[in-house]
């Protein structure tokens, strides 16, 4: 009866060993544990809670935020948004608001292939230089903050990243040229921060980009000619800037680009007629130094939802080949020295006279009759 009891209680002690062993197996690695409490440590969200269930041994179930890879239980994401529909945030009935920096302690993460801390409003101090140093980094999102400091200047380092938006900051200091080794990078967003110095020359040899967006910086210099080599770009947004020189022509022989936003520079030259016939369906210009007529080149393949010349040095006629587009939703041509009558016909009939204002000596419909 003893023996019998003896190999009951050994049967017993290997399952409960065996059971503990399969638990530990499951769970997060202690130094990833370890780093996630260090980086929250250097955080602050007192409405949503979004760390309250930053609890117990094992950062890779429950834990608001957290994924981890289930092969290696490493973590491997880090997802916290400060505006969502979670119901985290439905019972709170508000929006978040964080304080506080982003620690270093992210980098001791090293199987981390994306971080997102968005739309926070209050997380401030620098992107951690080490971020850099993550192999499997392939999603950066810091949106909608108040970070500072520069673009870690090894960023290229991260050859698997895809997206970068830093946008709404308050990041200072030169585009590194580094970014031009990003060569899976589908996604850059760095709007309104107070980014200076030139777009890098050889950003054209990020063939898989797809949107660039830079308005609302200092960036000064002339448009490489090598963003038109970028066949897949399909949104550029350079408004708000200190960009001078030509607009090149190339950007009219992009098959798929359809939002060009050069508002707001100090762009001069003449409009490439090959942009009136593009695949671009809105185009902003306004806000320059362009000179010249406005080119007479519109045609059926032309298409515009938005066709924004105003505020320019624009002279001459409205082209009469503009009512040969198949489509002008917004144009507004106002603000500069335009001479002539209005032609006739779509767009011009649903158009008030807002959009032809401010000029040398236009006439005709909206605006009054032209003179004999």
């Amino acid at each position: 009866m003893d023996a019998k009891k003896k190999a009951i209680t050994v049967v017993f002690c290997n399952a409960v060993v065996l059971l503990l062993a399969t638990v530990a197996a499951q769970a997060c690695l202690p130094s990833d544990r370890a780093a996630l409490l260090e980086f929250r440590s250097h955080l602050n969200e007192p409405y949503i809670g979004v760390f309250n269930s930053w609890k117990g041994q094992d950062c890779c179930h429950g834990w608001y935020g957290v994924s981890c890879d289930p092969t290696n239980r490493r973590v491997s994401a880090v997802t916290l948004r400060g505006i969502s529909e979670e119901p985290i945030f439905q019972r709170a009935k508000r929006k978040g608001v964080m304080t506080g920096s982003i620690s270093p302690a992210i980098c001791e993460l090293t199987q981390l292939s994306g971080v997102t801390l968005s739309d926070w409003e209050g997380i401030s101090g620098e992107i951690p230089a080490c971020i850099t140093n993550l192999p499997a980094m392939r999603h950066v999102d810091l949106v909608g903050n108040k970070i500072s400091g520069v673009i870690p200047a090894n960023i290229g380092n991260l050859a698997k990243l895809t997206v970068l938006n830093l946008a709404d900051n308050q990041i200072s200091g030169a585009i590194p040229a580094s970014i031009a080794r990003l060569t899976s990078l589908t996604h850059l967003d760095l709007r309104n921060n107070g980014l200076t110095g030139v777009i890098p020359v050889y950003i054209g040899r990020l063939k898989m980009l797809s949107r660039v967006l830079l308005s609302g910086n200092k960036l000064s210099g002339q448009i490489p000619e090598s963003l038109t080599r970028i066949y897949r770009l399909a949104d550029l947004e350079l408004s708000m800037n200190r960009i001078t020189g030509p607009i090149p022509p190339s950007f009219g022989r992009m098959s798929v680009l359809a939002t060009l936003n050069l508002d707001g520079n100090l762009i001069s030259g003449e409009i490439p007629g090959s942009l009136m016939t593009s695949s671009i369906s809105n185009l902003n210009l306004s806000g320059n130094f362009i000179s010249g007529k406005i080119p007479n080149a519109f045609g059926p393949r032309s298409y515009f939802t938005v066709l924004d010349l105003s505020n320019n040095r624009l002279e001459g006629v409205i082209p009469e080949s503009i009512t040969t587009a198949s489509f002008v939703g917004h144009l507004d041509v106002s603000h500069n020295q335009l001479c002539g009558k209005i032609p006739a016909g779509s767009p011009f009939d649903h158009l008030d006279a807002t959009s032809f204002g401010y000029n040398r000596c236009l006439c005709g419909t909206p605006l009054g009759d032209c003179g004999k």
